[in-house]
């Protein structure tokens, strides 16, 4: 990149344009003026550019219109778009074509700064992490800190939390549960320099009703509410410096969204009951097993958040699209329970691990570890055999569900709808239990109870109590 990095302004107003153009060559940076999307298109043509900041309303050429362009023919290269009050739906609608950012009128030297900075200091680490990427993609790493796997889907996660955890992005981890979202984030805060000393915090948002949920992010005063006898101190102000992961947050309450897209673009919050603004430094991971966009469409979840949120996507593979990795999984898994179980083991037999890959893993990695952890502790020979196995992997069999004739969306539930109803069973019905056991919070089991039918019979009366 040239000096500080080469700018072109497009803006139809000369005020704001000249304004901005001496701003940037103040800050060392080189620019360029254009009038309209027109003349900043033929200006791309004839020279090198590094970002665009562009007005969303232009003549001839719109700002969203040379937005396409840009990322149809530069792709690395960012643009910025400056968006009027009460357009901000249409900046919103931006990011969502590939805008790296926007700003509003009236412009602040101080804010846009900021922007052009952040930009530059994440196109920098991509090129320099290119050659290592290169180098990475030749040599597969079966463990990058707490992860496991060789998998090509693997390796790119892998690659991806080293270039992204230099910066200071905000990251959004979709993946069914039970796939490491945890993991990933852990990994995300142990690579960045500059926070892995700093707190990590973890917030399931998914267990705690709204009110309360409010409370534990951002604390309270004494007096808020009833049984706020004291002043509490939130996460936001406990991972200070470091990295907060709000997991499920899908989970969000329409009020808590707008109180989370604040600290996003801002940094800023107050505590229940108070009027103080506190200020805050952290890494926001957001995790989800949900689809946002369908939630968006049902208008459980602010688009401009997602947009916030979804600056840098991470997208786990389910186990069962990636079983060339169970051996592996199963090695680590029986290395950890041995030592906790104080028992000796020569191994598993071609039998045990078949079955393993047979299964469809609908609890995936999680599922396989607790399967790993039976087994260790039931076995009686010097090797895990099938026999060792829940019995309910002696009943699954790809050849029996492939000459069923039923869709294979609903074979595919069966291994599901089986794990989910032995554990109610093993924990008498009790969802707080049963939840706990799967990993999963009391909403999405009861979402997977209802889907396959499971409130009635002899736990129907429990379940009506818990």
């Amino acid at each position: 990149m040239r000096g500080n990095g080469r700018i072109l302004i497009a803006d139809d107003e000369p005020l704001i344009r000249k304004s901005l153009y001496e701003s940037l060559r103040m800050e060392g940076y080189e620019a360029e003026m254009a009038a309209d999307g027109e003349e900043a298109l033929q200006k791309m043509e004839r020279g090198p550019i590094d970002m665009v900041i562009a007005d969303i309303k232009m003549p001839k050429v719109s700002g969203i219109d040379l937005l396409k362009q840009v990322r149809a023919k530069y792709s690395d290269i960012p643009v910025v778009l400056i968006t009027g009050y009460g357009t901000i739906d249409q900046a919103v609608e931006a990011m969502r074509l590939g805008a790296a950012d926007y700003i509003t009128k009236p412009i602040m030297d101080g804010e846009i700064q900021i922007i052009i900075k952040k930009l530059f200091e994440q196109k920098n680490l991509i090129d320099e992490n290119i050659a290592l990427r290169q180098q990475l993609a030749q040599t597969d790493r079966d463990r990058f800190h707490r992860l496991i796997g060789r998998d090509e889907k693997m390796q790119k996660i892998y690659s991806l939390v080293e270039t992204v955890s230099q910066t200071k992005a905000t990251l959004l981890i979709r993946g069914e549960s039970g796939t490491g979202k945890r993991l990933v984030s852990l990994a995300i805060h142990a690579s960045d320099p500059l926070r892995k000393d700093k707190p990590f915090v973890e917030v399931s948002c998914a267990a705690l009703p709204e009110t309360l949920l409010e409370s534990e992010l951002f604390g309270h005063v004494k007096g808020a509410f009833t049984g706020a006898i004291r002043d509490r101190v939130g996460r936001f102000e406990l991972a200070h410096g470091g990295t907060i992961l709000l997991d499920e947050i899908d989970a969000f309450s329409p009020a808590l969204q707008v109180k989370l897209l604040r600290v996003l673009q801002e940094g800023e919050f107050e505590r229940v009951g108070d009027t103080k603004t506190n200020r805050v430094d952290v890494r926001i991971i957001a995790a989800t097993n949900q689809n946002l966009v369908e939630a968006i469409k049902r208008g459980n979840f602010r688009e401009d958040l997602y947009y916030r949120l979804n600056v840098i996507a991470i997208d786990l593979p389910p186990l069962r699209e990636r079983k060339g990795d169970i051996p592996l999984l199963v090695d680590y898994f029986l290395e950890k329970f041995l030592e906790k179980n104080k028992k000796k083991f020569s191994g598993v037999s071609d039998g045990f691990l078949k079955a393993l890959e047979a299964y469809h893993w609908p609890g995936n990695v999680r599922e396989l570890e607790n399967v790993i952890e039976r087994a260790t502790i039931v076995a009686q020979g010097d090797i895990l055999i099938e026999q060792d196995m829940p019995a309910f992997f002696h009943d699954v069999s790809e050849a029996s569900a492939a000459s069923s004739g039923r869709p294979l969306k609903e074979m595919l539930g069966d291994p599901e709808k089986e794990l989910i109803l032995r554990t109610l069973k093993e924990c008498h019905w009790n969802r707080k239990k049963a939840a706990l056991l799967l990993g999963v919070n009391r909403t999405t089991l009861y979402n997977k109870m209802k889907k396959y039918n499971l409130f009635g019979g002899r736990g129907e009366e429990t379940l009506q109590r818990v």
